[in-house]
């Protein structure tokens, strides 16, 4: 699919999905000039819920890079959508040896890339413990590292359940309620020099702090 297409199609989606968060989910955002506008930046967030690529796609102007199992393609429009919306296809969501390379290729080629490090969906709303691939990663990779706090998402739509449940802007804030925290740059090259164990006590905590901080804004 040529750049230029999927320029559009981004665009186009971003442009219905902003507003419907906005209004559906009452969507606020803080910290978003804290994302780099060019060169390779490794964004990392918490899962809650499908809402999240979404949630922070919206939460940028900059065009985004997610990781998407290989099966979400099989369906030819979903597939041709997420394809349009620079998912890359993997085995496995995460940061496995395949997702890695992956997220290597596009940082070299200079783009952003969203990455979950808890590799999948929390059960009840807590953070889990990050995968040991992200310390891989982050020794391998030279580029600013952007903690994004993710908040609401499993209010709303839980892994268990199968549809979203709407908190609309209007007429009061609902337990859905969207937030997303933006954090400050880390240097990748501190944490690419620390034993494994520490990175990923440290990132957790990182993380761990904007996700707080975006639930204080949700209940604004």
């Amino acid at each position: 699919m040529p750049d230029w297409y999927k320029y559009i199609v981004y665009e186009l989606v971003r442009l219905i999905s902003y507003p419907s968060l906005t209004l559906g989910w009452s969507m606020r955002v803080v910290g978003s000039r804290r994302i780099p506008p060019t060169g390779p930046a490794l964004l990392i967030a918490n899962h809650q819920s499908f809402f999240d690529p979404p949630v922070i796609g919206n939460s940028t102007l900059r065009h985004l890079s997610f990781l998407a199992r290989k099966s979400l393609f099989r369906n030819p429009f979903f597939g041709w959508l997420i394809d349009a919306l620079n998912a890359v296809p993997v085995d496995q969501e995460g940061v496995g040896k395949e997702g890695i390379k992956e997220i290597l290729a596009q940082l070299q080629a200079g783009r952003a890339v969203v990455v979950f490090p808890e590799g999948e969906r929390t059960y009840d709303g807590r953070m889990l413990p990050l995968k040991p691939g992200i310390s891989l990663l982050i020794k391998r990779v030279k580029a600013p590292i952007i903690p994004i706090g993710i908040a609401g998402a499993f209010d709303c739509w839980p892994r268990t359940k199968r549809l979203p449940k709407a908190a609309p802007l209007f007429p009061r804030i609902g337990a859905g309620t969207l937030a997303v925290w933006i954090g400050e740059p880390l240097e990748g090259e501190r944490y690419a020099h620390m034993p494994r164990e520490q990175m990923l006590n440290e990132l957790f905590a990182e993380m761990q702090k904007v996700q707080q901080k975006a639930e204080g804004l949700r209940n604004r």
